[in-house]
């Protein structure tokens, strides 16, 4: 799956651009031009769904991005984490069974699998091989 979802750009009455996400209504942010908005955007996906991750919900599929919209993508680790936690819970893989898998403790892959923890690309990516996933990044503009 590609984690960028559709963004709606929209100027309030003080001027600042406002960015909604229709398949993700808990991320809202807005910025005092594009450049911001769409930076404060991403980050605004990152923690919203890592809500979802803490929540124990599934990751929306991102819809079609309609003529009005622009499509946001989440930033690199958080969309290869938010790949590994999909994984993990459609193949109804534990956390104790990664680490096995990893040959890694429970407490690494604890800090692997957690949103809000810092992780490095290369070790996600080593995660999704374990799940059965190749990590592919796409450069889109």
């Amino acid at each position: 799956m590609i984690y960028a979802y559709p963004g709606e750009f929209v100027t309030d009455d003080d001027g600042t651009l406002v960015v909604t996400f229709p398949d993700v209504p808990e991320a809202v942010t807005g910025g005092q031009d594009r450049t911001e908005a769409l930076r404060l955007a991403a980050d605004a996906l990152a923690v919203a769904l890592a809500g979802y991750v803490h929540d124990r919900r599934d990751i929306p599929e991102p819809s079609s991005t309609a003529e009005d919209q622009e499509l946001v993508a989440v930033p690199a680790v958080a969309a290869a984490k938010l790949a590994l936690y999909s994984a993990m819970r459609a193949q109804r893989i534990s956390k104790s069974e990664l680490a096995r898998r990893l040959g890694s403790s429970a407490s690494a892959v604890e800090r692997l699998t957690d949103p809000d923890r810092q992780s490095s690309i290369s070790q996600v990516q080593e995660a999704l091989d374990a799940v059965g996933r190749n990590l592919t990044i796409e450069v889109i503009t």
